[in-house]
């Protein structure tokens, strides 16, 4: 009697798998963005360069002065930048959720400090302090140490050593200044950008409304929501993401947060994908988190057959950085924008 059953178990599981096997063969992979997506990579042409926070292995990142250097280097860079909303509703550009480590700040979480503070008062965000980590924010520089940006040649750097483009000026002959989405948006009206979301619950909320104010009030000037995808590592947010492209926002271009990207990598290990129905435009993915591998022919091959990109953060060293082209990604975040313009410039020839 053990062994029909066994037979029996045997032959259900064959069967499934043989009909599920006929099933993926004959249906058609469903595209989650109809429309054309503007972050795909064409058939035949190198990858897209995403200067990661402008760059800031180049200069102070997040900050204005970092765009233009990756915009010298690259006209066409795409702009990755974080953002957190001041306590006046503004919001900024910054990695972390304290000012502690980019300014002279201490015990500063951004969403308890004015921006016109930082304006007046012409805050610096030209530093890379200590801090020690937090389980609610991004961490205070406890002893209230500075240490000013090097980048990557351990060089100091200053606002004039940016080329900018012709008819621009430094603001400042020293110090970076706060940097806003606003200022992004109105200095590189054509390069595309991923604005990530940094702050969670309901502060970050309250950014997401603060960023989508801004996007609506200079749409029609400087096209932002066809040409800018916000991403998040937030769950909330990405679900606060979804809800407005099912109500008022339908035009808004997404990226997963981290549980979305692990629910699509499960889905295609497991050749399930043709349930993966978010509407999301890019995959914003290291190469491999968790000892998983997410550099793998599938994972991308079956994410372009739902019409989504596939971008790589944060890629410094050469050999990855080519590894990925060749793999067929469709953007690479890196901090070194100069040299890997560089790098791209022998797939065009």
């Amino acid at each position: 009697m053990k062994h029909k059953k066994k037979i029996l178990a045997l032959t259900i599981f064959v069967t499934l798998v043989l009909i599920w096997a006929l099933f993926t063969t004959l249906t058609t992979t469903p595209k989650n963005i109809e429309e054309e997506n503007i972050w795909r990579r064409d058939a035949g042409a190198p990858p897209q360069m995403i200067a990661h926070a402008g760059g800031n292995k180049e200069f102070p990142g997040n900050t204005l002065e970092a765009f233009y250097n990756a915009y010298d280097a690259d006209p066409d860079v795409i702009m990755e930048a974080d953002v957190n909303m001041t306590a006046d509703g503004v919001p900024i550009l910054t990695h972390d959720t304290t000012l502690d480590r980019q300014t002279s700040l201490t015990e500063a979480p951004v969403h308890e400090v004015d921006y016109t503070k930082l304006v007046e008062e012409e805050i610096d965000f030209g530093y890379e302090n200590e801090i020690e980590p937090h389980p609610d924010h991004d961490g205070f520089n406890e002893d209230g140490e500075l240490k000013r940006y090097q980048n990557y040649h351990e060089e100091s750097v200053t606002p004039l050593d940016v080329n900018y483009p012709e008819g621009v000026e430094p603001r400042h002959e020293e110090k970076f200044l706060v940097t806003t989405v606003e200022d992004l948006v109105t200095a590189f009206p054509e390069n595309r950008m991923i604005l990530e979301i940094k702050q969670s619950g309901e502060i970050g909320e309250e950014a997401l409304d603060a960023v989508i104010e801004e996007l609506e009030r200079l749409d029609e000037n400087y096209d932002t929501f066809g040409r800018i995808i916000l991403g998040t590592f937030h769950d909330d947010i990405f679900d606060a993401y979804r809800e407005l492209r099912e109500t008022t926002n339908p035009e808004l271009m997404i990226s997963p947060s981290e549980g979305g990207v692990v629910k699509y990598f499960a889905l295609q290990f497991f050749r399930l994908d043709y349930f993966y129905r978010d509407e999301v435009h890019a995959l914003i993915v290291p190469p491999s988190e968790y000892m998983l591998n997410l550099a793998s022919d599938n994972f991308v091959r079956t994410a372009h057959a739902h019409n989504i990109a596939v971008f790589y953060w944060t890629i410094n060293e050469e050999d990855k950085f080519r590894e990925l082209v060749d793999l067929g990604a469709d953007g690479i975040l890196t901090d070194r924008v100069t040299h890997f313009a560089d790098v791209l410039d022998e797939y065009k020839d």
